[in-house]
Protein backbone atom coordinates (compact mmCIF):
# COMPACT_ATOMS: atom_id res chain seq x y z
CA UNK A 1 0.00 0.00 0.00
CA UNK A 2 0.87 3.64 -0.36
CA UNK A 3 1.62 6.62 1.77
CA UNK A 4 -0.18 9.22 2.87
CA UNK A 5 1.77 11.49 0.58
CA UNK A 6 1.52 8.86 -2.61
CA UNK A 7 -2.40 8.73 -1.63
CA UNK A 8 -2.53 12.52 -1.71
CA UNK A 9 -0.85 12.05 -5.64
CA UNK A 10 -3.47 9.04 -6.35
CA UNK A 11 -6.22 11.84 -6.24
CA UNK A 12 -4.11 14.07 -7.53
CA UNK A 13 -3.82 11.73 -10.63
CA UNK A 14 -7.55 11.25 -10.00
CA UNK A 15 -8.38 13.98 -10.94
CA UNK A 16 -6.11 14.94 -14.27
CA UNK A 17 -7.70 11.61 -15.81
CA UNK A 18 -10.57 13.17 -16.15
CA UNK A 19 -9.79 16.49 -16.96
CA UNK A 20 -11.01 18.25 -20.27
CA UNK A 21 -14.44 16.79 -20.62
CA UNK A 22 -16.53 18.83 -23.28
CA UNK A 23 -13.31 19.61 -24.59
CA UNK A 24 -13.91 18.66 -28.32
CA UNK A 25 -12.41 16.05 -30.79
CA UNK A 26 -9.53 13.21 -30.20
CA UNK A 27 -7.42 15.27 -31.87
CA UNK A 28 -7.91 17.92 -29.10
CA UNK A 29 -4.27 18.72 -27.61
CA UNK A 30 -2.99 17.26 -24.19
CA UNK A 31 -5.37 18.00 -21.33
CA UNK A 32 -5.01 21.23 -18.92
CA UNK A 33 -3.03 19.93 -15.57
CA UNK A 34 -5.02 21.70 -13.73
CA UNK A 35 -6.59 19.63 -11.20
CA UNK A 36 -10.57 19.57 -10.88
CA UNK A 37 -12.48 18.60 -8.51
CA UNK A 38 -12.96 14.37 -7.85
CA UNK A 39 -16.22 14.79 -6.22
CA UNK A 40 -18.33 12.13 -7.80
CA UNK A 41 -16.01 11.33 -10.23
CA UNK A 42 -14.34 8.30 -9.17
CA UNK A 43 -17.47 7.15 -7.22
CA UNK A 44 -17.38 5.36 -3.77
CA UNK A 45 -15.16 2.14 -2.63
CA UNK A 46 -16.55 -0.33 -0.39
CA UNK A 47 -14.60 -0.25 2.39
CA UNK A 48 -14.70 -3.96 2.82
CA UNK A 49 -12.74 -6.84 1.17
CA UNK A 50 -11.03 -6.36 -2.25
CA UNK A 51 -12.33 -3.46 -3.23
CA UNK A 52 -10.86 -1.46 -0.10
CA UNK A 53 -7.57 -2.53 -2.53
CA UNK A 54 -8.83 0.36 -5.43
CA UNK A 55 -7.97 4.20 -4.57
CA UNK A 56 -9.77 7.01 -6.81
CA UNK A 57 -6.97 6.71 -9.37
CA UNK A 58 -7.46 3.15 -10.09
CA UNK A 59 -11.34 3.99 -11.04
CA UNK A 60 -10.68 6.93 -12.30
CA UNK A 61 -8.70 5.53 -14.67
CA UNK A 62 -10.85 2.34 -14.92
CA UNK A 63 -13.98 4.46 -15.81
CA UNK A 64 -12.51 6.12 -18.42
CA UNK A 65 -10.35 3.44 -20.42
CA UNK A 66 -14.41 2.16 -20.92
CA UNK A 67 -15.54 4.97 -21.73
CA UNK A 68 -12.75 5.66 -24.48
CA UNK A 69 -13.23 1.59 -25.50
CA UNK A 70 -16.70 2.61 -25.75
CA UNK A 71 -15.92 5.18 -28.62
CA UNK A 72 -13.39 3.54 -30.48
CA UNK A 73 -15.30 -0.06 -31.40
CA UNK A 74 -17.46 1.42 -33.43
CA UNK A 75 -15.08 2.72 -35.99
CA UNK A 76 -13.11 -0.31 -36.04
CA UNK A 77 -16.49 -2.08 -37.36
CA UNK A 78 -17.03 0.39 -39.72
CA UNK A 79 -13.38 -0.18 -41.40
CA UNK A 80 -14.62 -3.62 -43.19
CA UNK A 81 -18.15 -2.13 -44.74
CA UNK A 82 -15.65 1.42 -45.71
CA UNK A 83 -12.12 -0.14 -46.81
CA UNK A 84 -11.55 -3.01 -48.78
CA UNK A 85 -7.83 -2.29 -47.97
CA UNK A 86 -6.15 -5.60 -46.58
CA UNK A 87 -4.15 -3.89 -44.09
CA UNK A 88 -6.62 -1.95 -42.86
CA UNK A 89 -8.86 -5.19 -42.14
CA UNK A 90 -6.36 -6.82 -39.96
CA UNK A 91 -5.07 -3.78 -37.96
CA UNK A 92 -8.72 -3.45 -37.11
CA UNK A 93 -9.35 -6.57 -36.49
CA UNK A 94 -6.96 -7.47 -34.06
CA UNK A 95 -7.25 -3.89 -32.31
CA UNK A 96 -10.84 -4.36 -32.23
CA UNK A 97 -10.19 -7.56 -30.64
CA UNK A 98 -7.77 -6.09 -27.91
CA UNK A 99 -9.97 -3.32 -26.96
CA UNK A 100 -12.83 -5.62 -26.24
CA UNK A 101 -10.73 -7.88 -24.33
CA UNK A 102 -9.74 -4.39 -22.27
CA UNK A 103 -12.91 -3.02 -22.24
CA UNK A 104 -14.20 -6.70 -20.53
CA UNK A 105 -11.22 -6.90 -18.15
CA UNK A 106 -12.07 -2.71 -17.01
CA UNK A 107 -15.99 -3.56 -16.41
CA UNK A 108 -14.89 -6.84 -14.32
CA UNK A 109 -12.68 -4.88 -12.36
CA UNK A 110 -14.76 -1.67 -11.85
CA UNK A 111 -17.16 -3.89 -10.74
CA UNK A 112 -15.00 -5.55 -8.07
CA UNK A 113 -14.02 -1.84 -7.12
CA UNK A 114 -17.62 -1.48 -5.46
CA UNK A 115 -17.79 1.69 -7.75
CA UNK A 116 -21.20 2.93 -9.60
CA UNK A 117 -22.10 0.87 -12.88
CA UNK A 118 -22.97 4.33 -14.40
CA UNK A 119 -20.82 5.61 -17.07
CA UNK A 120 -19.89 9.25 -15.80
CA UNK A 121 -18.51 10.10 -19.08
CA UNK A 122 -21.74 9.08 -20.44
CA UNK A 123 -22.19 12.80 -23.21
CA UNK A 124 -18.52 13.67 -22.52
CA UNK A 125 -16.48 14.40 -25.90
CA UNK A 126 -12.99 13.96 -24.45
CA UNK A 127 -9.27 13.55 -26.07
CA UNK A 128 -9.39 10.09 -27.19
CA UNK A 129 -12.97 9.83 -28.22
CA UNK A 130 -14.79 9.81 -31.01
CA UNK A 131 -17.82 11.96 -31.60
CA UNK A 132 -21.21 11.30 -32.52
CA UNK A 133 -20.62 14.03 -35.38
CA UNK A 134 -17.31 11.99 -35.99
CA UNK A 135 -18.65 8.86 -36.47
CA UNK A 136 -21.47 10.23 -38.94
CA UNK A 137 -18.87 11.96 -41.13
CA UNK A 138 -16.97 8.40 -40.91
CA UNK A 139 -20.14 6.39 -42.27
CA UNK A 140 -20.02 8.86 -45.00
CA UNK A 141 -17.15 8.39 -46.78
CA UNK A 142 -15.13 5.35 -48.17
CA UNK A 143 -11.63 3.86 -49.51
CA UNK A 144 -8.76 6.42 -48.84
CA UNK A 145 -10.89 8.95 -47.19
CA UNK A 146 -12.36 6.96 -44.53
CA UNK A 147 -8.54 5.07 -43.40
CA UNK A 148 -7.34 8.97 -43.41
CA UNK A 149 -10.01 10.18 -41.09
CA UNK A 150 -10.07 7.03 -39.35
CA UNK A 151 -6.54 6.63 -38.92
CA UNK A 152 -6.82 10.19 -37.29
CA UNK A 153 -9.04 8.92 -34.65
CA UNK A 154 -7.24 5.90 -34.10
CA UNK A 155 -3.88 7.64 -33.75
CA UNK A 156 -5.54 9.71 -30.80
CA UNK A 157 -7.47 7.17 -28.89
CA UNK A 158 -3.92 5.48 -28.63
CA UNK A 159 -1.96 8.22 -27.67
CA UNK A 160 -4.54 9.23 -24.96
CA UNK A 161 -5.08 6.00 -23.73
CA UNK A 162 -1.30 5.26 -23.51
CA UNK A 163 -0.92 8.47 -22.09
CA UNK A 164 -3.51 7.72 -19.32
CA UNK A 165 -2.41 4.15 -18.62
CA UNK A 166 1.35 5.33 -18.05
CA UNK A 167 -0.25 8.03 -15.52
CA UNK A 168 -2.44 4.92 -13.86
CA UNK A 169 0.70 2.67 -14.00
CA UNK A 170 2.52 4.57 -12.12
CA UNK A 171 0.44 5.76 -9.53
CA UNK A 172 -2.40 3.17 -9.36
CA UNK A 173 -2.28 0.66 -6.21
CA UNK A 174 -4.62 -1.86 -7.29
CA UNK A 175 -2.26 -4.59 -8.94
CA UNK A 176 -4.84 -6.20 -11.24
CA UNK A 177 -5.09 -2.46 -12.54
CA UNK A 178 -2.01 -1.20 -13.06
CA UNK A 179 -1.08 -5.12 -14.97
CA UNK A 180 -3.75 -3.66 -17.53
CA UNK A 181 -2.61 -0.72 -17.90
CA UNK A 182 0.83 -1.64 -18.50
CA UNK A 183 -0.37 -3.89 -21.03
CA UNK A 184 -2.43 -0.99 -22.64
CA UNK A 185 1.12 1.19 -22.55
CA UNK A 186 2.79 -1.91 -24.38
CA UNK A 187 0.37 -2.82 -26.66
CA UNK A 188 -1.07 0.98 -27.26
CA UNK A 189 2.84 1.41 -28.21
CA UNK A 190 2.85 -1.54 -30.67
CA UNK A 191 -0.17 -0.39 -32.67
CA UNK A 192 1.02 2.76 -33.11
CA UNK A 193 3.61 1.59 -34.65
CA UNK A 194 1.36 -0.38 -36.89
CA UNK A 195 -0.78 2.69 -37.65
CA UNK A 196 2.28 4.36 -38.98
CA UNK A 197 2.95 1.70 -41.94
CA UNK A 198 -0.56 2.08 -42.66
CA UNK A 199 -0.62 5.89 -42.64
CA UNK A 200 2.52 7.13 -42.93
Amino acid sequence: MRTLVSASISLFLAALLVTACATGSPTTTAPSTAAPSTAGLAGSVSPSGSASLFSPTDIAWLQLTVAMNERLLPVLDMVPGRTTDPGWQTFAARLGTAHRADLSTARRLLAESGAPATNPHEGHDMPGMVTEQELTTLRSVTGVAFQRLAGQHVRAHLQQAVRIAAAEQRNGVHPATTALAAEVVRAGDAELTRLDRLTP
